[in-house]
Parts: structure tokens; sequence; C-alpha cells
């Protein structure tokens, strides 16, 4: 049985989110977004400009965009990969199970432009920046209800966005008017984010996660006491970290951690992620 955290009554992966079993290929189109700069930047940015000097170029990164069928306009998810970066079978996964539920999706490619093969031993800020800029990106997109944009991260992912949704002020020139509807945190340290938060939020994590350890979350849960935005915590019993990465089968250790896929987990968190989303869409 799973153990729930409700945070308020109000609101009802290392390398890979999603598993399951493909039904149909999903076209997906690979996009450059402007990371949104650091404050700090964007001053010195306009300071140069103000001075007749020709700025450096802002920072792209890879993006790959899928959409449903249709015109639109439709809710749409910004997807934030773990720490061993963005695999082609990872965003896949993604966008056939996103766009089956009528949802665009756009997959975040934080390292290739960076040179970065992994970056599990550090945790890059501009991550956040990265995520801004998809939202941005997103929004301007006819196809998109810019008043629906969620954001779903596993892992270092998951902690970028419980970053950007934090009590905490921002160090990213954030777009103007601009917000997500909600957060969904697969497997992230929970400690990184303040005990507020300004967003829905689900967080899904194993009870046996030696990475990011569920009992860091639940102490997390404890001291928010209920405030801020709703939080809901589920903690599947027996699962490990990056629990819904089918490649894992009966475990791995990596960096020094034990991973192991968890079918039984891997679709609970599908269905509950799923209730959560609709549910936030909704409102």
């Amino acid at each position: 049985m799973r153990r729930h955290f409700v945070a308020s009554l109000a609101a009802f992966t290392v390398f890979t989110l999603i598993a399951y079993t493909p039904t149909s290929g999903t076209a997906e189109e690979l996009v450059s977004i402007e990371s949104a700069p650091f404050l700090v930047g964007e001053v010195q940015r306009r300071e140069a400009i103000a001075r007749g000097e020709t700025p450096a170029p802002r920072e792209m990164v890879h993006a790959y965009l899928s959409k449903p069928e249709g015109n639109g306009p439709f809710p749409a998810i910004v997807y934030l990969h773990g720490c061993g970066g963005l695999s082609k079978s990872t965003r896949h996964r993604i966008a056939e199970l996103m766009t089956g539920w009528g949802y665009v999706t756009l997959a975040v490619d934080s390292f290739t432009t960076r040179e970065l093969k992994h970056a599990c031993d550090d945790f890059p800020a501009v991550r956040q920046g990265d995520a801004l800029g998809a939202l941005r990106y997103l929004s301007a997109q006819g196809f998109v209800d810019p008043t629906r944009i969620a954001v779903v991260g596993s892992s270092q992912g998951a902690m970028t966005a419980l970053r950007l949704v934090s009590t905490r002020p921002s160090l990213f020139a954030a777009p103007d008017e601009l917000k997500f509807k909600a957060v969904v945190a697969y497997y992230p340290c929970c400690n990184v984010a303040t005990d507020q938060l300004t967003l829905p939020t689900l967080v899904m994590i194993g009870e046996s996660d030696d990475w990011t350890p569920a009992r860091d979350c639940e102490g997390w849960m404890a001291r928010r006491a209920g405030k801020g935005a709703p939080v809901t915590l589920i903690i599947y019993p027996g699962a490990y970290h990056s629990f819904d990465n089918p490649n894992l089968g009966e475990g791995r250790r990596i960096f020094g951690h034990w991973l192991k896929y968890d079918a039984e987990a891997t679709q609970r968190s599908v269905a509950d992620m799923r209730e959560f989303l609709a549910a936030q869409f909704a409102k």
C-alpha cells in the first residue's frame, strides 16, 4: 500500500521518468530555446546595449517538442531530465505518454549544448533558467494554453523544479506574467526546497531510495506543516531510486547508489501523476 502525506485538502529520474509500452510513434521536433539569463547577467547586457556595445548572445539549449493531433490550445508539460542527461528512449516515452493524455511536451536537454555527459557530482544552477526559457517558449506557441503549463522532473530535474517554486528570491530573469501551473517531482532531494512552495506539487519517491532518501521528504513535510501551496508526498514501499527505468532490471549500482526498476511502483506513479495533472489543469 502506498503511503500518502498530504499537506492540504485544497489540492487533490536520474535517467528516465516513465516506463510503459509504446503504442505508436510520436512525432517530435528538435527546437532551440533561450535559457532565461541570470538577473546580474541581464543587467550587464542592458548596460552594454546602452553603451552601444554588442552584448554576448543569449545561451541556447536543445529541446524536443511533441504535440497531440489537432490545433489546441493544449495543456503542456516541460520535462526536466536527471543528472545522467536526456536519452532518446526517455524523451520518446515521455512524449508518447503525455501526448496520449492530450498534453504538449517539451523535453529540455540541458547538457548537449553545454557538452556535459552527466552532472551527477554537481548541480548546474542554469537548469532553472532552462526551465523558465521552456515556459516562455511554450507560452508563445498558438497550440499551447499558457495558463496550463506544468513542469515534470526526475531526480536532479525534480530538484530544479522544486527550487523554481520555492519561496526564495529568484536569481533568474523570469518570463513576464508567466508561471507554471503545477510541479511533479520524481525522487528529488526534498532538502533543496524551502518549507513553503508557491505552486501545487506532487512528490513521488521510493521507500528504499538511498540516493535521495524518502525520510528527507518526510522531514520536509513535517516542517512545512501544511503551509504554502498544497503538496502531496507519495512513498512507494520497497522502491529504489529511478524505480521507473526498465533498463535497470534487477538493479545496478551507479555513483555508489543502488538503482532498480519497480514495475508496480511505476504503474502507480503514472496513475498518480495523471490524476494530479488532470486535477490541476481543470482548475
